[in-house]
């Protein structure tokens, strides 16, 4: 099958954008179509303003971007403009489909994914849509009806979408976290922190998370006093602050805490961690079951349709991570992760059963489903 499809040039089109949840699983399907079917024609399409305009041509593929952005949930002038800017990205999305002339058109969530799909579907366009929460958004259920697959990381998605049409095949992870071979001798060094203590990543998103990083900030002191040290990715805005906190902690504590607005090698800091708190998006979930780390979700409140919580809980069912609300982060971070820290049985259950769940293929999964419509 795969010396067939390697004689003709296919040709696909991906949108997904405006987080790295949605932006390094698509490059990830590309990059398996690539190796799948030769030298494909890739082109993304995203949302313009969005990271994905400056990550996807960083990864070597041509983006078109969109005027599109999404609804704010509260009052705001810039709701009067989304009827304008969704007929306008259909519109757009509509001439550069029919310009590309693609094979199948894959979706992966972000503004740019819901206009590029409906298009393509109403010109007889295969589409897949790659659901990465356990709970899906709107735009995708109302997509779903026409979608040629639908590629689900969670189980039980009968409930949101066709039964015939999903297909269980995980979340694609970055490569330098599926590949990663490194070592947790390795990772300390890369960090220049110390192998007694024990250490806590601390993971908001690229941008960091506001209300982790003023809990953490309440606790550092304890923590470090607890024989804890922490590799904290602040987010950029909050980068300054946490560094003025830190050089108020005692004089030999500080050296204990190793702040980062970005964190580059994401892979070393999975190799250093023995706990991970993060925030709960599907990709970052992906990440922790793929690293195998204890991990203590601090879901987002306001996502979409509160998927974060449902993501995490999905997780805690299966005693495979610790979930604290964000409303009770003062209350109960601390303990958490003192708790978990003090417990080395505990780790070793959360780390067993997370690692469990992981799917370490899935972007080869996605692409050969792809290559199940082609073959039709």
């Amino acid at each position: 099958m795969q010396q067939n499809l390697q004689q003709h040039k296919y040709r696909f089109i991906i949108s997904g954008g405006g987080t790295g949840g949605h932006i390094f699983p698509a490059i990830a399907i590309a990059e398996a179509l690539s190796f799948k079917t030769g030298k494909p024609e890739i082109l993304f399409i995203g949302a313009r303003g969005r990271m994905e305009m400056e990550k996807v041509p960083q990864a070597g593929y041509p983006i078109k971007g969109l005027w599109i952005s999404g609804l704010q949930r509260k009052i705001s002038v810039k709701n009067i403009l989304f009827p304008l800017k969704v007929v306008w990205s259909m519109f757009i999305a509509r001439k550069i489909i029919k310009t590309f002339n693609p094979d199948v058109v894959i979706g992966t969530g972000g503004y740019a994914s819901g206009p590029t799909l409906k298009m393509a579907a109403s010109l007889g366009i295969p589409t897949v849509i790659q659901e990465q929460n356990s709970f899906p958004g709107i735009t995708n259920r109302m997509l779903a009806g026409k979608a040629s697959r639908i590629c689900v990381a969670y189980e039980g998605m009968e409930k949101y979408f066709p039964a015939d049409k999903i297909v269980f095949t995980g979340n694609p992870v970055r490569v330098n976290i599926l590949e990663n071979k490194g070592s947790k001798d390795e990772g300390l060094k890369y960090f220049g922190l110390e192998p007694g203590r024990t250490t806590v990543l601390i993971v908001g998103g690229s941008q960091g998370a506001r209300s982790v990083n003023q809990a953490i900030s309440r606790i550092l002191g304890d923590l470090t006093d607890n024989n804890i040290q922490l590799i904290w990715q602040t987010g950029p805005v909050f980068y300054p602050q946490a560094c003025e906190i830190i050089e108020r902690l005692k004089p030999d504590s500080g050296k204990y805490v190793k702040a980062l607005p970005f964190i580059q090698m994401m892979e070393q800091a999975y190799n250093a961690a023995d706990i991970v708190v993060s925030r709960a998006g599907a990709i970052a979930i992906s990440e922790l079951c793929i690293a195998g780390k204890p991990a203590i979700l601090v879901p987002l409140p306001t996502a979409a349709e509160d998927h974060q919580m449902k993501n995490a809980r999905a997780l805690a069912e299966k005693n495979a991570a610790i979930v604290v609300a964000d409303h009770e982060l003062n209350k109960n971070l601390k303990p958490a992760i003192l708790e978990t820290t003090q417990n080395i049985h505990r780790q070793k259950e959360l780390a067993r059963n997370i690692a469990g769940l992981a799917v370490k293929d899935s972007a080869s999964r996605i692409a050969d489903e792809i290559l199940k419509i082609l073959k039709k």
